[in-house]
């Protein structure tokens, strides 16, 4: 256990709002729309620093000009976030110190398992690349920056190759950014998924009770070329680029597929296989990131036990029962 309380304020629907933890599993219940998964929103800003769905702007209640959280924590200390709307600032107040952006050192880990997660095999490409990219932001810090400054080279190439004016001399800052992150994204991403083949199937054995092979296939839209080559490639592509008015080569094209025996599950998997794949794709999750943090990952469940059948239910109980676990369920 490492939460004791948390505190609300302003926070989506939620005006005032407190509850203490339970030693091991706090449920919370509650009707659809009621403000369950802002709890656990809540929860995911002040351990990782960041939401999982939204921009602060967003999430502060309607007529409020502020929200703020608040997390107990069982060696003592606590956790504050607060977000003032007019200044757009948020800070984080962490053992009487304030930041603008969470410390490496006082994030937590956490597995959160929301219910599209369920529809990841068949979920679009940009969500399969979501997916696998916030595993990598809390696995490895350094991924999220790297990352987020590909995004912001990938924002300014885009508008610039919609002026009339646009050459590939006044992209080349921005090719030179892209072939940089866009290589590092892709060295990461790959590593990621040769981790995850190396127990995926062993896992999802364990819980389909079944002799299927499952793998994941990464494709690169920049397979294994080095920087220069990206660099080259970009500057290649120029009229395509501004005929089109947006980069049309680059990591953020990647695509991540799921395979059972062989074959793209996507349509052919069953229901059932694909919810056992995920959730041996969750525990393999939280294995790495104990590993590699020396932390047990906070479990946070969004009403995801309606849609699994009781072997499942047990599966995913068992699995994390050394972990705390705060889930959410109709009630």
């Amino acid at each position: 256990m490492i939460i004791k309380s948390i505190k609300l304020q302003n926070f989506r629907s939620h005006e005032l709002y407190s509850l203490k933890m339970g030693d091991k599993t706090t449920q919370i219940l509650g009707e659809n729309g009621w403000g369950k998964t802002s709890i656990l929103e809540a929860i995911y800003i002040a351990l990782t620093g960041k939401s999982f769905r939204a921009v602060d702007r967003e999430i502060v209640r309607r007529g409020a000009d502020f929200y703020r959280i608040e997390l107990g924590l069982t060696d003592g200390e606590k956790v504050a976030v607060a977000y003032d709307l007019e200044r757009q600032n948020r800070t984080f107040l962490v053992k009487c110190s304030k930041f603008g952006r969470l410390p490496k050192k006082y994030k937590y880990p956490v597995v959160l398992f929301l219910p599209d997660d369920l529809h990841l095999v068949s979920s679009s490409p940009a969500s399969r690349r979501g997916y696998f990219d916030k595993f990598l932001a809390q696995l490895s810090p350094g991924f999220s920056s790297t990352l987020s400054r590909y995004n912001k080279a990938l924002k300014q190439r885009n508008e610039l190759l919609k002026e009339a004016s646009v050459s590939p001399d006044s992209l080349f800052s921005w090719d030179v950014m892209l072939a940089k992150y866009g290589c590092e994204i892709r060295k990461a991403r790959k590593e990621l998924v040769q981790q995850l083949n190396k127990r995926l199937t062993e896992v999802y054995r364990g819980i389909a009770k079944n002799e299927d092979e499952i793998s994941i296939s990464y494709e690169s839209y920049i397979d294994d070329v080095d920087e220069s080559k990206y660099l080259k490639l970009l500057t290649l592509d120029f009229e395509r680029d501004r005929a089109l008015g947006h980069t049309n080569f680059g990591v953020h094209k990647d695509s991540f597929e799921f395979v059972f025996n062989k074959s793209v599950a996507d349509g052919s998997a069953s229901r059932g296989e694909v919810r056992s794949l995920v959730i041996a794709l969750k525990f393999i999750e939280a294995e790495m990131l104990e590993k590699e943090l020396g932390k047990k990952p906070l479990v946070l469940l969004d009403d995801v036990f309606s849609e699994l059948d009781e072997a499942r239910q047990e599966a995913l109980v068992s699995n994390f029962k050394d972990n705390q676990i705060i889930l959410t369920s109709v009630g």
